[in-house]
């Protein structure tokens, strides 16, 4: 057993635990003992990619702590595993839930619970965290706050779940053999999912040799939440090609980090698509002929042999912004007649 993975989970913990109790200078604190000074950050837009903590807090955590005095952390799912080139991966997915009371990046607060999903992924060398893909779910705010300017999802717009199993904070030892058997699992639905349709119609993904017949796919805000293979394809899938048909032609320019842990699987890859927006009804995306890339950070959950969750982010607002569209600009337009600043929360009185 390699408890390394084990080990680097417990590196992390700290920090997450920090967060969880709204104490962000002790998140920063335990962070720093283990993130190394140049380490690599790669944000979702329009945080972009940065070096070092003093970026990350600076441009990620404090605000989001002032727009949300009461922040907390919460995660479903922390697992940690190699991948095949050898490079050790610690994946984190949760939602920062909080009252929404001053504006965060100009999106404008309600007075209400709101929360936003992260995954977050930390890459290890020696004990010391030297790279970090992040993306936190900033569409799903702005729905929350009534100022998303784009299409309305396709899919469900609604509180994303945890494992149904509660089993997502993985705990060691580490098992190769598990590990392996989950990616291995995801690598060949992923690599049946591409042949379509390149290769022939629908039939070539085998789609229920792989999924569960009660799967759920939870999608970023702007696509959805799908229940079931039919879900999945109708809500998701079918749009998706129909406006990118040569997904899965490009693989051979990007890099993948597969790893697994027990009964999941993850990935990441800054960017891990890459593909034309050819075609209509992708998000209510005209089609521009455009190649673009997307960064997608995945987990899937593994019963009974077949993918059961599979919980996806991606970058949309990124997307939009290889298009020529600034949703945050946009946003800004559509609700620029709304009041501005923090609300005048009181807890109340006796």
């Amino acid at each position: 057993m390699n408890e390394s993975h084990t080990h680097h989970k417990t590196l992390i913990a700290p920090f997450r635990q920090a967060l969880y109790r709204n104490d962000v200078p002790a998140a920063r604190a335990a962070l720093a003992e283990i993130m190394a000074p140049d380490c690599l950050v790669h944000m979702c837009h329009p945080f972009a990619s940065f070096q070092g903590i003093d970026a990350l807090f600076d441009c990620c955590f404090l605000p989001l702590s002032a727009a949300f005095p009461d922040l907390e952390r919460r995660d479903f799912i922390v697992m940690a595993g190699a991948t095949n080139e050898g490079n050790d991966w610690v994946g984190c997915a949760g939602r920062y839930i909080g009252t929404f009371v001053a504006s965060f990046l100009d999106i404008p607060p309600t007075g209400h619970i709101a929360e936003i999903r992260f995954h977050e992924f930390y890459r290890f060398e020696a004990g010391k965290i030297v790279e970090v893909h992040g993306i936190w779910d900033i569409p799903e705010l702005m729905m929350q706050a009534g100022a998303w300017p784009m299409a309305p999802s396709l899919g469900r717009a609604l509180a994303v779940f945890g494992p149904a199993t509660q089993d997502g904070l993985v705990q060691g030892p580490w098992d190769a053999d598990a590990a392996g058997a989950s990616c291995d699992l995801v690598r060949e639905m992923l690599a049946h999912l591409v042949k379509h349709p390149a290769q022939g119609g629908p039939e070539v993904m085998e789609l229920g040799r792989f999924w569960h017949p009660h799967m759920m796919w939870y999608g970023p805000a702007g696509i959805g939440v799908a229940r079931g293979i039919e879900g999945f394809r109708t809500w998701h899938q079918i749009p998706f090609l129909n406006a990118m048909p040569d997904r899965g032609t490009h693989d051979d320019d990007l890099v993948f980090h597969f790893f697994g842990d027990g009964p999941y699987a993850a990935v990441t890859g800054w960017p891990n698509m890459l593909q034309t927006l050819s075609g209509d009804g992708w998000m209510g995306i005209a089609p521009t002929g455009k190649r673009i890339q997307l960064c997608s950070l995945d987990f899937w959950r593994i019963e009974e042999g077949r993918i059961r969750e599979n919980w996806v982010l991606i970058d949309l607002l990124d997307v939009y912004r290889q298009l020529g569209i600034d949703v945050l600009a946009r946003m800004r337009e559509f609700n620029k007649a709304r009041v501005r600043g923090a609300v005048d929360f009181q807890k109340g009185v006796l």
